[in-house]
């Protein structure tokens, strides 16, 4: 595997891989700055959409993977979202992904965001699945922290295979294929 260039995700993108796709990295808007985002070195440089599900305790619910209780979030529509301290929130990309059979995609989190105490953890986007990416937002901090919508909030690195997998994630039908939101666990 190696890694792909600007150059590489740039003709992907006009494949239809990234959309809607960004070519540059843009830094600031009319408002001003913001958390960057759109095409980098190696990557490319996601945004965080405006829904948003952050974890509450109100219903006393218990986190099971197994049996997820949907009461274990609520749902906020905003320009952005604050999660309470030592908390967690799910929230997507901007951008929806159809990743290639000899693609493997890893996202990591941005600086920005990790210098803060906030982390961003997406699992790989296998070969050949497509969808809104769920990320997820951790408040490692014992104070508030916030995220911003349609503003960068993590880089996505793609590998590219010499040869095409035996069996990709569409081929395995797998459950979260074709998300198109904020995606909760599904059992």
């Amino acid at each position: 595997m190696s890694v792909q260039s600007d150059t590489w995700i740039r003709k992907m993108a006009q494949q239809g891989m990234i959309s809607p796709f960004e070519p540059g990295q843009i830094s600031s808007n009319a408002d001003g700055k913001i958390v960057s985002y759109g095409t980098s070195s190696y990557g490319y440089d996601v945004r965080c959409a405006n829904e948003f599900k952050v974890f509450t305790n109100i219903h006393s619910a218990i986190v099971d993977p197994k049996s997820f209780d949907s009461n274990s979030f609520v749902s906020i529509t905003a320009d952005h979202c604050i999660i309470p301290p030592n908390s967690f929130a799910l929230a997507r990309t901007v951008e929806y992904f159809n990743i290639p059979r000899d693609v493997l995609t890893i996202c990591l989190g941005k600086s920005t965001y990790a210098r803060c105490g906030i982390i961003v953890n997406v699992t790989p986007l296998e070969p050949e699945w497509h969808g809104h990416v769920t990320l997820e937002f951790s408040n490692t901090t014992n104070l508030p922290a916030k995220i911003y919508a349609n503003e960068g909030v993590a880089q996505m690195i793609f590998l590219q295979a010499e040869s095409v997998c035996e069996v990709s994630y569409k081929d395995r039908t797998g459950k979260y294929q074709g998300q198109v939101g904020v995606t909760e666990p599904i059992t």
